[in-house]
């Protein structure tokens, strides 16, 4: 039974962090049941004007579910469809869909500490944040390709790639 049973959902994290989230994940590396069933489940919980920093799934579309607070939420469709960026401001209650491999993010736009719940169609969806994989990538990417692919000085790369970038998932 073990193989198939997680305890503690319930329970709310810390978001006492450099992004003011954290992500409980509920995966086949936690629940070794879900393996081939194709789906799991998240937890985030949002402290006052907290992030979920833009990130992508690599192996699932997400559906998120606003509990608690105000979360705005968004994605960027891909370059062949205009990197038309989609949105949405969420109350209690409300879903909102990620499509497979989308940049997205939810940001808690209130004063009060916010809780949403995500379900993915994979076992093991993939976690990428995008600042963490390109400015904090081991070993670096050389300052030249990021320069010339963002459009920035070297002071300002330099500077993030310096940053300590925070993981905000379990």
């Amino acid at each position: 039974a073990d193989d198939f049973f997680f305890q503690g959902l319930n329970i709310p994290r810390s978001t006492d962090n450099k992004v003011g989230s954290f992500i409980t994940g509920v995966d086949v590396n936690l629940i070794s049941g879900l393996n081939t069933l194709g789906v799991s489940v998240a937890r985030v919980d949002y402290a006052p004007y907290g992030v979920n920093p833009p990130h992508l799934h690599s192996r699932s579309s997400e559906i998120l579910m606003c509990m608690e607070g105000e979360l705005y939420v968004g994605f960027v469709l891909p370059n062949a469809l205009g990197n038309r960026f989609i949105s949405k401001v969420l109350k209690p209650g409300d879903l909102f869909v990620f499509p497979l491999g989308t940049i997205h993010f939810q940001l808690n736009i209130g004063k009060t500490p916010a809780v949403a719940f995500a379900s993915f169609g994979s076992q093991n969806p993939g976690f990428v944040v995008v600042g963490n994989a390109v400015f904090g990538a081991n070993p670096p990417i050389d300052p030249k390709v990021l320069i010339k692919a963002f459009r920035l000085d070297k002071k300002t790369v330099d500077y993030l790639q310096s940053q300590l970038w925070y993981d905000n998932h379990n």
